[in-house]
This record gives C-alpha cells, sequence and structure tokens, in this order.
C-alpha cells in the first residue's frame, strides 16, 4: 500500500432522488481510513427524511423501513466528527458531497470538508482495463469482495477496497490524484459574469421570424422591451406572455421586435437592435397589435408543408446508405504523444484520430502506444518503467494493426453520432491542470434559433442547474468538470444543449493544450464516445459538444470550435443577459 499524507472520510449516501436541493439522503455510512491505509471508525444508520423515499426499487427503502429512524440533524455532529480533518471519498463524489452539504444546510451547520476525492474521477484518469467505471466492476477489478449493492455501509466498504487498489495504480502510473477543494468555487475571476434572474414562463410556440411592417403578431414572436413604459412592465410582460408571445431580457439578430417609446434610445437594446435591424415600434402601437396576436406553431409540431403545384410530381426522396465503416490501423488503441511544440504535438494528436485511435492527454493504464516527439517528457521515464512501445513521429505515417482494446467510440471534430437512449447523460471534459488558470465548464440550454429562452437557461459555476434540474454542472475537480443533461426533462422549447469551456485568467487554449470529452449514460461509468480537441491557439472559449434534436432522436456532435472573447462574451451571443 502506497502512503499518502492525507487521513480519509468513505461516504456513501442513499438518497431519495438526484437533485440535493430537492431530495433527501435516507441512509449514510461512513468509515476512516489512515494514512497508511488501515481502517479506522465506521458509523452507518438509515434516515427518516420526512419525504417520499422515491425509487424503491433501487435503493429498498421503504418508508414503512425509514419509520422511526433518526433525523439527519440527529446524527449530524457524529458525521462531522469523522469528516473532520479528513479528505472526504465518494463514488462519484459531488454527488455525495452535494447530498452532505444539503443535509447539514438544513440542520444548521457547516460541512467540515475542505478536500475530495472521487473514485470515478481519479479511476477515468487510470483507465482500467474493464468493461465499466462502476462500483462493483472496480471492486472486482481492485480483488474486493462486494456486498449488496446500494447499500450505503457495504458500498463504503467496497469503497474502501476500490480507493486502495486506485492509489497504489495511481502511483504506478504517476498520476495525480484529482483532490477538490471544498466549498466549489463562487463567482470569482476577472472575466465577471452574474446570476441569473427570476425564471420567467417559458414560451410554447416557436419563433416564427421578425415582424413585418403592417403585418400582426405571431404567437412565439421574441419581444424585448427597453426604457420606460406607460403600463406598468410587469403587467406589459404579463399580458404579451399571456398572448402566447415570447418576451426576451436581451436583444439579438433573432429578436422579432424591441418595444419602445424612444426609438433613438442609447439603451444597449436599442443600439443592437439598429445593429441588427430588428424592428422597433412604440408601446402604443404594441399594445394594439396584442389585441389580434395571431396562432402559432407550438414546438415539437411539424410546419407546414409547402403547397404544389396541381399535377407536379411527389418529390423523391433520396436516402443515403451508410457503408460500413472501414477498419482503420489504430482501431482499439490509445496513444499518447508526449514531447513536441504545441503545434506538433497537436498535429499528431489530430493523426491518431484520423487512424481511428483515441488520443490520451494523460499517461493510463489503457494506453497502449507512446509517440515521443522531439524535446522530451518527464513521464518517458515512467512509460519505460511499464514497457510500453514507444514511437518516432514517422510511426503514424503508415501504422501497422496491433492489438485492439475494446472502448468507447471516437469522434474527431465535427464527429455526430445518434444517441442510443433518453434519460440522463453526462458530458465530462479533462485536461492536464495548469496552475496559472482556471477552466470553467458551462452549459447553454438553446431553442431553435440557438438562443437562450431565460438567463436561467445558462449553467455555470454561479447558476450551477436550470430551474428544472434538466442540466446541471458538476465540477469533479481542478482538471475535469461534468454537464448532467436529463433528456427526458428538458422541455419541447429546448432543442440543443451546447456544453463550452471558458478559461479565467490570461492564458489561451494553445497553453492549455488538449481537452479531452467523455461521454456516457448516466454517471459516464460506462462511456459511449470519447473525443479529443486540441486545435486551439488564441481562444479563451471554446465550444466542446452539443445534444441537439433531430426528429425524434437526440444527437451528440464533437464541435471543437473556440473564441478569443471569454465567458460573458460567449453568454451574450447565446442571448444571455449580461451587463455591458
Amino acid at each position: 500500500m502506497v502512503v499518502f499524507s492525507h487521513e480519509w472520510a468513505l461516504v456513501d449516501v442513499e438518497t431519495s432522488g438526484f437533485r440535493a436541493l430537492q431530495h433527501r439522503v435516507l441512509s449514510i455510512a461512513v468509515a476512516t481510513v489512515g494514512k497508511d491505509g488501515r481502517p479506522g471508525e465506521e458509523f452507518s444508520t438509515l434516515l427518516d427524511p420526512g419525504c417520499d423515499p422515491g425509487p424503491v426499487h433501487i435503493h429498498g427503502l421503504t418508508a414503512d423501513r425509514l419509520k422511526g429512524s433518526p433525523k439527519f440533524g440527529d446524527v449530524a455532529e457524529r458525521v462531522a466528527e469523522m469528516l473532520e480533518g479528513r479528505v472526504l471519498v465518494a463514488h462519484n463524489a459531488p454527488f455525495d458531497y452535494g447530498f452532505l452539504a444539503q443535509e447539514f444546510t438544513r440542520a444548521g451547520k457547516s460541512l467540515p470538508v475542505q478536500a475530495r476525492l472521487c473514485t470515478l474521477a481519479l479511476n477515468r484518469r487510470l483507465a482500467p482495463a474493464t468493461s465499466d467505471l462502476k462500483l462493483a466492476t472496480l471492486a472486482a477489478h481492485y480483488g474486493v469482495r462486494m456486498g449488496q449493492a446500494h447499500d450505503a455501509r457495504e458500498d463504503v466498504r467496497a469503497l474502501a477496497g476500490v480507493l486502495r487498489g486506485s492509489l497504489d495504480e495511481a502511483a504506478r502510473l504517476g498520476v495525480r490524484l484529482p483532490l477538490v477543494t471544498c466549498p466549489p468555487k463562487q463567482n470569482a475571476g476577472q472575466d465577471r459574469v452574474y446570476p441569473p434572474s427570476a425564471p420567467k414562463v417559458r414560451c410554447a410556440f416557436t419563433c416564427p421570424g421578425r415582424l413585418e411592417d403592417g403585418a400582426p403578431l405571431v404567437q412565439g414572436m421574441k419581444v424585448a422591451i427597453t426604457g420606460e413604459t406607460d403600463v406598468p412592465r410587469e403587467e406589459l410582460v404579463a399580458r404579451s406572455v399571456a398572448a402566447g408571445l415570447n418576451v426576451t431580457s436581451s436583444v439579438s439578430r433573432f429578436t422579432s421586435v424591441l418595444v419602445t417609446n424612444n426609438g433613438g434610445s442609447g439603451t444597449a437594446k436599442a443600439r443592437k437592435a439598429r445593429e441588427n435591424g430588428v424592428p422597433v415600434i412604440g408601446e402604443r402601437t404594441f399594445l394594439r397589435l396584442l389585441d389580434d396576436v395571431r396562432p402559432g406553431i407550438a414546438h415539437g409540431e411539424p410546419r407546414p408543408a409547402v403547397e404544389r403545384a396541381p399535377g407536379s410530381p411527389q418529390p423523391e426522396i433520396v436516402r443515403p446508405v451508410k457503408a460500413a465503416a472501414p477498419e482503420k490501423p489504430l482501431d482499439g488503441r490509445r496513444v499518447l504523444v508526449l514531447g513536441g511544440t504545441h503545434p506538433r504535438a497537436s498535429s499528431a494528436r489530430s493523426r491518431v484520430v484520423e487512424l481511428g485511435g483515441a488520443a490520451a492527454i494523460n499517461l493510463s493504464a489503457s494506453v497502449t502506444d507512446v509517440v515521443a516527439l522531439d524535446g522530451g517528457d518527464r513521464r518517458m521515464e515512467r512509460v519505460a518503467r511499464l514497457e510500453l512501445p514507444v514511437h518516432e513521429e514517422g510511426w503514424l505515417e503508415a501504422p501497422e494493426r496491433g492489438p485492439v482494446r475494446a472502448g468507447p467510440r471516437v469522434l474527431p471534430r465535427g464527429g455526430a453520432v445518434d444517441l442510443p437512449q433518453g434519460g440522463r447523460w453526462t458530458v465530462e471534459a479533462s485536461w492536464v491542470r495548469h496552475l496559472s488558470c482556471e477552466v470553467d465548464v458551462v452549459a447553454f440550454a438553446l431553442d431553435e434559433d440557438g438562443q437562450v429562452s431565460g438567463d436561467e437557461d445558462f449553467v455555470f459555476y454561479n447558476a450551477a442547474e436550470t430551474p428544472d434540474g434538466s442540466v446541471r454542472l458538476v465540477a469533479d475537480g481542478p482538471a475535469e468538470q461534468q454537464i448532467v443533461v436529463d433528456l427526458a426533462a428538458l422541455p419541447e422549447a429546448v432543442r440543443k444543449v451546447t456544453v463550452a469551456a471558458a478559461i479565467d485568467g490570461d492564458a489561451t487554449f494553445g497553453e492549455l493544450g488538449a481537452v479531452e470529452l467523455v461521454v456516457g449514460p448516466d454517471d459516464a461509468e460506462s462511456a459511449f464516445v470519447q473525443a479529443t480537441l486540441d486545435a486551439g491557439t488564441s481562444e479563451r472559449t471554446m465550444l466542446l459538444a452539443e445534444l441537439y434534436r433531430r426528429g425524434g432522436v437526440w444527437r451528440l456532435r464533437v464541435v471543437g470550435q473556440g473564441h478569443e472573447f471569454g465567458l460573458a462574451g460567449l453568454a451574450r451571443g447565446f442571448g444571455v443577459d449580461i451587463e455591458e
């Protein structure tokens, strides 16, 4: 057992749902482990949450079984004693940490955790030869006996063995532990963004475009209001929403009309309307048009078919036949590129993907080959001890097929794939940590125009989920963060969820280097898609991926498009109302 300079507190909770703000802890188990790996104290109990226990078919904890158990507040002091001065460890630690933080808050106490370690995040870096990264699978891999699943006490005992095996493997590979300082970062940084406004009623209709001169308003039109109004603003907005209009907090090229009593106003909305050619009308005209708003098309309904002239032939629909993808020499192989300048290393990683391989950014158990460029790398000594095959750059010109390891599908930049199921999907981004900057992963829930319906559809570190919980940010660590999207819970008005990353500081993506994406169902314990984005130069924000509706199917596209402006500029481009 490798000795690390930490005391550990292993935690597992069973809960009534997925959202810490809404659901409750039903049972908890805590076990302490010393620096030498020796077990210490153990504590576990059922809890009476005072609410419906949720999915009993998963955790088996019925209301009758929980009745008479202590409340969380009754055991908070005991739990706090075991957590104090130790690193909290859990499998999918942001989940357990988030629920504990909420329960401690409800109990009127502070959660005494300064750092946490996620064994799921750690094993994503280690990439063991397993079919997935579920706790039971990892327990079998590390030779740990697994008790009854979804039992907090049994799970925490298995977690202790997984931690020991993971720490040993991390030491063997030289992998840094993804320790997360707690509590997570709040609103900070020089490129300041602002908290979202109160949620609004989401418009039920698609936007039909701009208001034409002399034409009526149509349900779904995007209406912005600026300046003083004769009718109180709240009443004007309420009447517009009741009529089926989409009242937005900002102006973009997709705005249907701007309402103002001062057309020459110097407000930001009026200025943007002039820049984008958005029609401008006065309040009186708008009130008159509100009396006769024409029916629109609801989200999800097909648009009217274009009428054809009598006797014209029915257009033939040609559907392309997909040929089987040809085998490529690096299919099923994971290649780590070491050394060289950033442009040269980026080119080599792009070539790896072109040849069907996965471009690794960290040394892990799944790496099958190493390409060594000029300049050297401190990891080469460890590569030699692991006896990995090392190639010169010219090997990438025509590599021979080698041993194939099953793994997730590798997508290049711009590649897209159908998602085989609905439900929850996790998009994780990871990178090599740079002490000179922080990276923030964010998400935007967008309508058919690629705009947010309201500021609350912008998910970032100071507003970590949409009001309905369908899009959530999970911060795993300083070099990996996740966006969790519940496709089944997304409103019809949301046609796309875009995931992006922004650098907080003066660094650029050229300096940060490659960003690796892993996408999978639920908590991504089983990966479906992997991609490496490595074309950054002077960009400070980058669009990573998007989940979008296509007919009745959700698809995933790897984007990799960067911009030199910061997070505030990116948010404004998607229609978020951020002060200039």
